[in-house]
């Protein structure tokens, strides 16, 4: 059973380097939650669990993919048709800001984001998880197990579109990730974020209880204005932001419930290929350009 403790914050807060201030801030106690103490940056609203013990190579099994965590997705293999509906309308998404080119999904899974966008971009990927990539080389995708490192991109090349889905949270290092994706994008190039919104009303309302605050999986809790400055000191701008709606499987939303009632999980749903539009406006979606 996953339990948040609400206590009084120190009398006086922490200074912590902010990744996307690029300086020491005020970071304020918000609460714990699953053992992790949660902070927030007094300048930019970024928030961030204190976990320096976690061990993403160890957590990001197949198990993360099958129900197999309190965390993750319920059944992610089976629910294939609802994410490559959801999938292929992001690649419609991103041909309104780039039509063609070298496409990189950083932490691609099982690969389904790519076999969509494949039709009209040339593809490739980096996965930490072994299963995962394995099974994307398999069905002949250029993807690469790991980390998202220097030494993976530099065997890639530069890259016209490097995405991020739901990706940016789980990174120990925000910043240098996205430094990195921003040297080896091509000029004019785009990035797409996409991940919660912590400065959004119903992610602020909810609070530990929010659907997204998942310590240790989620080590970071952006806000615009987070991602703004990360973006800016490399020299990227914010094109475009907004709040989607998403095509979600039914399994991961009773998945979720279940996880933030403290109910016993389970994957493998039988409910795994239908899908819902859902829209709670904690998830935002942000396409960063760098200069021509």
């Amino acid at each position: 059973m996953l339990v948040a403790v609400m206590v009084s914050a120190p009398a006086s807060p922490m200074q912590l380097l902010c990744p996307a201030c690029r300086q020491a801030t005020a970071q304020h106690f918000l609460y714990s939650k699953n053992g992790c103490d949660i902070l927030q940056c007094a300048e930019c609203g970024l928030g961030r669990a204190q976990a320096s013990d976690f061990d993403p190579g160890a957590y990001y099994t197949g198990d993360y993919f099958s129900g197999g965590h309190a965390d993750g997705y319920a059944d992610y293999r089976g629910a294939e048709p609802v994410l490559r509906r959801e999938f292929s309308n992001t690649v419609n998404f991103i041909q309104k800001c780039r039509v063609s080119g070298r496409l990189l999904d950083v932490g691609c899974a099982y690969g389904f984001f790519l076999q969509e966008a494949r039709h009209s971009f040339d593809v490739a990927g980096i996965e930490i998880s072994e299963e995962a990539a394995t099974f994307c080389q398999k069905q002949g995708l250029r993807v690469l197990r790991g980390m998202a490192d220097e030494n993976n991109f530099a065997q890639l090349g530069t890259m016209d579109v490097i995405t991020l889905l739901d990706v940016l949270e789980h990174l120990p290092s925000p910043h240098e990730a996205l430094a990195l994706c921003t040297r080896y994008l091509s000029p004019g190039g785009i990035i797409l974020i996409t991940t919660g919104d912590f400065a959004s009303p119903s992610a602020r309302a909810a609070g530990a209880r929010s659907r997204l605050m998942t310590p240790p999986q989620h080590l970071w809790y952006f806000t615009l204005e987070s991602v703004e400055r990360m973006a800016h000191a490399l020299g990227l701008r914010i094109e475009r932001y907004d709040h989607p709606w998403k095509i979600v499987p039914i399994s991961l939303i009773g998945f979720q419930i279940r996880r933030m009632l403290g109910m016993r999980t389970a994957g493998n749903s039988t409910t795994s290929g239908v899908g819902l539009p859902v829209n709670l406006f904690d998830a935002m979606r942000i396409v960063l350009r760098k200069s021509a």
